[in-house]
């Protein structure tokens, strides 16, 4: 008797357990089909580590493999085209993403991401630029240490900038005070609230290590905002508008 009076729930939570599994199952074979976890693992690794030979190397592979679909290549090719503009070949990863399938107006952003963040226009800090020995240091020991995670190595510049406001080290002339202190030097000062505002916008990334900061740091209090919070699709979205302009 009882089994009969709780056949319909049961029978309603066999039904849900059965989507849910199905749409498991599908979400595994597009990562499966579309090499997802092998992007992703490349994207962090063009992101956080310098090692041309193997990239390009690399890169050629993913532009012309008909597995990985046109915006995974689009994203790897600006990626590359960010931490290789001087010392790579740029031009050559331009003419692979045309081959593989990149439509022309597509491969024409990376030409706007470098007017936009190239060498001559973005602050310090996105790979280590101007500090060698801790460029070199920070790759020797990820090379001794690995990574806990190959899929979440990245961390944004962002925490590098909290980082040397909580120790006294932000340098002046990358972030003048407007207001000096009176009686301290004003880079050796250490704010118990930090606000931080992002014109163009913030993302998702920044706004989950600012949140892991403030759980581990309880005397000194982060908050983050910005003008939007971008994924790569709104961002690729701003790129076209400014390729307008």
């Amino acid at each position: 008797q009882n089994f009969m009076e709780n056949f319909p729930e049961l029978r309603l939570r066999s039904h849900n357990v059965s989507k849910h599994v199905a749409l498991m199952g599908e979400l595994a074979r597009l990562v499966d089909v579309c090499s997802l976890m092998d992007v992703s693992q490349f994207e962090q690794e063009l992101a956080c580590t310098d090692d041309h030979t193997s990239h390009m190397r690399e890169l050629m592979e993913k532009l012309q493999s008909p597995n990985i679909k046109i915006p995974d290549k689009l994203r790897l090719g600006l990626l590359y085209a960010l931490r290789y503009e001087i010392t790579g070949n740029v031009n050559k990863v331009k003419s692979a993403m045309k081959s593989g399938g990149v439509p022309s107006d597509m491969v024409e952003l990376v030409n706007v991401i470098l007017r936009y963040g190239g060498t001559n226009v973005r602050g310090p800090g996105l790979y280590g630029d101007g500090n060698l020995v801790s460029k070199m240091t920070k790759s020797f020991m990820t090379s001794v240490q690995g990574v806990s995670n190959v899929y979440s190595q990245h961390v944004p510049v962002i925490m590098d900038t909290v980082g040397s406001v909580v120790k006294g080290k932000l340098r002046q002339e990358h972030y003048p005070f407007a207001i000096k202190p009176k009686h301290a030097e004003p880079e050796k000062v250490i704010p118990e609230e930090i606000l931080i505002f992002m014109v163009g916008g913030t993302t998702y990334e920044e706004a989950t290590k600012i949140s892991e900061f403030n759980e581990l740091s309880p005397n000194v209090r982060v908050i983050l905002g910005g003008s939007t919070v971008h994924n790569s699709t709104s961002y690729l979205e701003e790129l076209k508008a400014m390729r307008r302009s």
